[in-house]
């Protein structure tokens, strides 16, 4: 905990305060802040904030110049008057605040042992059939009530414990739950060579392993384009979901949203650079999506998110996949849904803009929208958005 003038900077609870005004910044001018007071015996290079905010990522100097603005803006200062953040012209930045020290708790702080990262639990991997034959993997973790999460795009039982992108996903809401997720079909461990590929097919696969597992009455999670099979799934058993999260979702796919020349061209461009890039080796094509999905991702989470699109499908149905998930349409569904339904969405998410996530706000009756603090549409592990994501999710489910 760092405190200068009436301000503190709590990173333990990603706070910063005036008094006991909580001021509201975005992350990343949060981190560009903690940076600078964490290092206040010295001015911080340009690179150093790229990489240690931005983890080494390619972004202009404007991002950063920005934060920095931004950051003053917080503090009631100015690039004038820098009585906190003083610029090094042409190399960096330095805090210059008077900090006050506390020696007794900086040192209990120094001896309070890292809290270890939560073990997974040990998940049961089975198999079932969809009403055609296809064969469908299913996953249950963890011990308590039931959550299903409906089936979303590039997942893989078999490796989403270790994958950065889903690890903590399984982890988090396996904690309080059995927690069951499972491979749609063309992805993971499900059959890839299924050949209907539609979006009634997602929903009678959900069908399929709610009979399997012989469950009566769930609350149910859709996580982006699951999202869509969950509010049908959720409109046609009424009697089977007690409540509805929705995580990142959309009533209407990018064709069926697109007005404009420019929005079909870009809808259009998602299936060709799957055509193209997919199963190529060469990762720039596929770092299309990592872009959209994980703006803010570290070079790590990007590289774990390009072999997660490597492992989870192939070229062939990626782009079938793209193709339907332009076309979905559940607006008529969504109006239908009988249950209490809370939906998250990122504020300034790059892959499903937030106006989509208030859309479904509008369409299902009973429903509670958050809007949360990150331009990631997967959200990650370390991000303050996941933990508010995680809490409210428990209060809703606990009820």
């Amino acid at each position: 905990m760092w405190r200068w003038d009436d301000f503190t900077l709590d990173t333990a609870r990603y706070e910063l305060r005036s008094g006991q005004t909580v001021i509201r910044v975005e992350p990343q001018v949060f981190d560009v802040l903690t940076q600078l007071i964490t290092n206040h015996e010295r001015f911080l290079s340009k690179e150093e904030l790229f990489d240690s905010v931005w983890g080494g990522r390619f972004v202009g100097e404007a991002a950063l110049t920005s934060r920095i603005k931004a950051a003053r803006r917080a503090l009631g200062d100015d690039g004038e008057s820098q009585r906190y953040i003083r610029t090094v012209r042409g190399r960096g930045y330095q805090f210059v605040g008077t900090l006050r020290t506390e020696p007794q708790q900086a040192q209990q702080v120094q001896e309070a042992p890292a809290t270890p990262e939560p073990e997974l639990p040990r998940q049961h991997i089975a198999f079932c059939r969809a009403a055609d034959g296809v064969r469908l993997a299913y996953a249950v973790a963890g011990d308590g009530p039931p959550l299903v999460r409906a089936a979303n795009w590039m997942t893989h039982l078999g490796y989403d414990t270790e994958s950065p992108v889903w690890r903590h996903w399984v982890r988090d809401m396996s904690m309080h739950h059995k927690f069951i997720r499972y491979d749609e079909r063309g992805c993971g461990l499900s059959d890839w060579d299924a050949a209907d590929f539609t979006f009634e097919d997602w929903v009678a696969d959900l069908e399929s392993v709610v009979e399997a597992l012989g469950l009566e009455r769930f609350p149910l999670l859709g996580v982006s384009q699951g999202g869509a099979v969950a509010v049908a799934y959720a409109a046609r058993h009424p009697e089977r979901v007690s409540r509805l999260v929705l995580s990142g979702a959309y009533a209407r796919g990018r064709l069926v949203r697109a007005l404009t020349d420019d929005e079909k061209r870009a809808a259009a461009l998602d299936l060709e650079l799957a055509r193209v890039g997919w199963g190529r080796d060469d990762p720039a094509f596929r770092q299309v999506f990592a872009a959209q999905f994980l703006p803010d991702g570290t070079r790590a989470e990007w590289a774990a998110f390009d072999q997660l699109q490597r492992r989870t499908t192939s070229p062939e149905n990626a782009v079938r996949f793209l193709e339907q998930f332009a076309r979905i349409d559940v607006r008529d569904q969504a109006g239908q849904v009988q249950c209490p339904t809370l939906i998250l969405h990122s504020r300034d998410d790059h892959r499903v803009p937030m106006r989509y996530g208030e859309e479904l706000a509008a369409l299902i009756p009973d429903s509670h929208l958050v809007a949360l603090s990150s331009n990631n549409h997967l959200l990650t592990a370390t991000e303050p958005a996941w933990r508010v994501f995680c809490d409210e999710v428990e209060a809703f489910l606990a009820g």
